[in-house]
């Protein structure tokens, strides 16, 4: 089934609606989905960095500024 929403027409709640829908739809599709080998490979190389002190985590609210400061 094809379905093209127009977004613009929607209501904000019609769209909150189409996005429940939707992670719900995913959701029962999880065992469908391998993540990539790479991403595994990413998550070991930054829980070892993390571990040895050599990253750390940075609340919420001060990455989102930083990327923000980057796209200006």
């Amino acid at each position: 089934m094809n379905t093209i929403l127009d977004m613009g027409r929607l209501t904000r709640t019609e769209k909150l609606r189409a996005m429940e829908e939707l992670w719900q739809d995913i959701n029962k599709a999880d065992d469908e989905y391998q993540s990539p080998e790479w991403h595994g490979k990413v998550l070991r190389e930054r829980e070892v960095a993390l571990n040895s002190g050599a990253d750390e985590f940075v609340p919420w609210e001060d990455a989102k500024k930083t990327l923000r400061e980057r796209t200006k």
